[in-house]
């Protein structure tokens, strides 16, 4: 597996900029040709993941959301969205359907999306350094174009 095309940005952790990343990384991806189906669960992923970076990763402040996007020669997205927040305590805990800690009316199903809508999803994270998801996704339709 050769990585033919990646992206990578960043931007300030305000809610108004979810709607950049999904936008952003779903434009990388269309020389794929994804079905409207692939292109939509990537994009909700996405969403879940920078969400997950404004309200959990920077609670009361705001930083830097960083982003990178690979296209392999298998037609495997890679996408890998990490903050430098203040990370999460128990990882496992986190990744059980429901669980929250935000005080608000979220409801703690952020990494189940991103789990039924990709391939492979991988979390790691330290408290006080930050947090970064992995999420892979494998579409079906077309080769990229290596030129």
């Amino acid at each position: 597996m050769n990585v033919v095309n990646e992206l990578n940005f960043s931007f300030l952790s305000k809610s108004t900029n979810e709607s950049f990343a999904r936008a952003t990384v779903s434009a990388f991806i269309l020389c794929l040709d994804p079905t409207i189906s692939e292109l939509s669960d990537i994009k909700t992923a996405v969403s879940e993941a920078v969400t997950n970076c404004i309200v959990h990763g920077y609670p009361d402040y705001l930083g830097i959301i960083y982003i990178n996007v690979k296209i392999t020669d298998t037609n495997k997205i890679i996408i890998k969205i990490r903050d430098k927040g203040i990370g999460i305590p128990d990882v496992k805990q986190a990744l059980e359907p429901l669980f929250t800690t935000s005080n608000d009316e979220r409801a703690g199903l952020g990494f189940a999306v991103m789990q039924s809508f990709m391939d492979n999803v991988k979390v790691r994270s330290k408290e006080g350094v930050g947090t970064s998801v992995t999420m892979e996704k494998t579409l079906y339709r077309t080769s990229y174009d290596k030129r």
